[in-house]
């Protein structure tokens, strides 16, 4: 087969994402955009079907659910998790691991990935403050088992649900005389799904003890011991004093900000003018004559400022004590999520202390905290947050997705009288979309409908949980696995790779197909690596005559198989700053885990298709 202009271009788009999505040189979102509109204009596939991937079954199904997501979230359906994992640990470490891991196990099944991981990440959280075990053994085997066992239905795995819809356009290009490749129903994929989840559950049973050995006795937070933990891994000290500005001080006329940039200046939670209290003022809030400071920092270094810039120094909170009262206000630590609207952004920029009443104290990325230069820092996806701030206030960002709010903190329930609606709706979808008795995203959009009718959440609820980069991101990469199909690209590629791997017997060939899913998933979107893999793996198949169904069960799992690096899968990034893991610990999690998952993959799908 040669190369024809139109192979050249489809193959140099399928180049041009993996670099942007790998090298973050544009958002992941814009890129696939580009590539849609550059597909839509050099006519690669006919023009209506440009923009059929808004309208795929899939991409319907996956609004669904974070409308759904949302409506467990806002009723504190999954808070009453944390107390029923502790209740079946019975104090027990190993059982609590076992326990947690299960429970995520099966709600991976039902509830996307990355939505499940915020979800689950407060619940772990709250599990570990509880039972005193460390909060790294709990996160990265947690956010791991969501990967194995995502894959034990169509419901939840992104990568799945995409599935049929790269089928049927891989049906209409067939060569003449090949039989059409059968669409995949709800529990295709469940025999192996199973196993693969069992396997997660067993892997970590087994080895959490000796791959988390040295992991601290308490790495966890609570509003009732901010000040140590943020003391010793932040340099931040907890000390909340009151200064009173005099009228012979240098700060009046001065804004927050300029006060703050001063040599030796405390953290300014807090200020009260006149009758006006503000806790996180905005940085142009103006200093006067009389207006109290709520500052946090060293009680020696705080005296020393107070001399220096004529202010009284109360011995005790007074005026601003209701402001500082722990049952509203404290510190907390925050993930910003790889979709979440502030990467890229500086604190600066983010003018949190105007929007929300939230302060960022630090910035956690790896191995170093931005303290001194926080506003200057600019975010990225992992990056932990150090905030102060009324815990009602932490509410929007996180219901924006824009942040994960980790600590352990006291929150009151939006709509807790609305639970049974939720739970309801929830399960009623599941029940139709698993029995197949209406199609899955019809089946989702009758729980989202029936949420939004009870008033379990609001119109604005369910527009703002709408992850619309997921949305845009899967919706406009699956055109270019379409152009791949109906340009004969991807027929191409399987038979240049064929040259290299056509000697191998069948297992080896679906390995070696198996290996360069995973090594694209590592640096791409699952989805990304699923369009351009599939056409592949489906040419791969028919010019070995393998069974087709088998190579692209095994494609669309092994772009799962992402545990090596945190920036692989939004899960693992999540989890990187509040469990404090770095590279190494990737590495000693993932490559076994890996090595099992490839193996338990192949293994398990030959055995299903009888395909040796």
């Amino acid at each position: 087969m040669q190369l024809t202009p139109e192979m050249i271009l489809v193959l140099g788009l399928v180049v041009f994402t993996v670099l942007m999505l790998a090298l973050e040189w544009v958002r992941s979102d814009v890129t696939a955009i580009l590539v849609l509109v550059v597909i839509g204009v050099t006519g690669l596939i006919p023009t209506q079907q440009v923009f059929e991937g808004f309208a795929n079954s899939g991409v319907q199904a996956i609004l669904a659910v974070m409308i759904m997501g949302v409506g467990l979230d806002r009723t504190g359906a999954l808070n009453a998790v944390a107390t029923v994992i502790l209740k079946a640990a019975q104090g027990a470490q190993w059982r609590l691991l076992v326990v947690i891991n299960s429970v995520t196990t099966v709600l991976s099944s039902i509830i996307p990935s990355q939505a499940l991981a915020a979800l689950m990440i407060p619940v772990a959280s709250r599990v570990s403050t509880r039972s005193k075990v460390p909060l790294s053994k709990l996160l990265l085997p947690m956010a791991c088992v969501i990967l194995t066992g995502t894959n034990t239905t169509l419901i939840a795995n992104t990568p799945l649900i995409i599935l049929n819809g790269l089928i049927e356009s891989t049906n209409r290009n067939l060569p003449p005389g090949a039989n059409t490749i059968p669409l995949f129903g709800m529990f295709t994929v469940t025999p192996i799904g199973v196993v693969l989840a069992v396997m997660g559950v067993g892997f970590f049973w087994l080895f959490t003890d000796k791959l988390f050995k040295h992991a601290p006795e308490d790495t966890t937070t609570t509003p009732t011991r901010t000040e140590s933990y943020f003391s010793e891994t932040y340099g931040i000290d907890g000390d909340v004093l009151e200064l009173t500005v005099t009228a012979d001080s240098p700060l009046v006329g001065m804004s927050v900000v300029e006060a703050e940039a001063l040599p030796g200046a405390p953290l300014i939670l807090a200020t009260k003018t006149g009758n006006e209290s503000r806790l996180s003022p905005p940085a142009d809030s103006m200093i006067w004559v009389g207006t109290v400071l709520g500052v946090m920092g060293p009680r020696e270094s705080i005296g020393h400022f107070a001399n220096a810039h004529q202010c009284r120094v109360s011995p005790r909170l007074r005026q601003l004590s209701e402001m500082f009262n722990a049952a509203r206000a404290g510190i907390s630590e925050a993930v910003v999520p790889p979709s979440s609207r502030y990467i890229k952004q500086t604190v600066n920029d983010l003018h949190l202390r105007q929007r929300y009443g939230i302060s960022v104290l630090a910035v956690n990325r790896g191995d170093k905290v931005f303290r001194d230069d926080v506003r200057t820092v600019s975010l990225r996806g992992g990056d932990t947050l150090v905030l102060h701030s009324a815990w009602t206030d932490l509410t929007t960002p996180r219901e924006e997705h824009d942040i994960v709010v980790v600590t352990d903190v006291p929150q009151e329930e939006a709509r807790p009288g609305k639970i049974r609606e939720a739970l309801f709706f929830f399960l009623l979808a599941k029940f139709l979309a698993l029995t197949e008795l209406l199609p899955l995203q019809v089946a989702f959009w009758v729980g989202a409908a029936g949420m939004l009718a009870t008033g379990v959440i609001t119109p604005n609820d369910a527009y703002r949980s709408v992850n619309w980069k997921t949305i845009f991101i899967t919706a406009s990469l699956m055109p270019l696995g379409w152009a791949m199909d109906q340009t004969g690209a991807g027929s191409w590629l399987g038979q240049e790779l064929m040259v290299h791997i056509g000697h191998l017997p069948q297992w080896g060939i679906q390995a070696s197909v198996a290996v360069l899913a995973l090594a694209l998933s590592q640096v791409m979107q699952n989805v990304g690596a699923t369009v351009v893999m599939v056409p592949i793996a489906i040419n791969i198949a028919l010019a070995t005559g393998g069974n087709p169904t088998a190579y692209i069960l095994i494609t669309a799992m092994s772009v799962s198989n992402t545990f090596l690096i945190s920036s692989a899968h939004p899960a693992l990034t999540m989890v990187a700053g509040p469990g404090g893991y770095r590279g190494k610990d990737y590495l000693r999690v993932g490559l076994p885990l890996t090595l099992a998952y490839l193996l338990t993959t192949i293994v398990g799908v030959d055995l299903l298709y009888k395909a040796f």
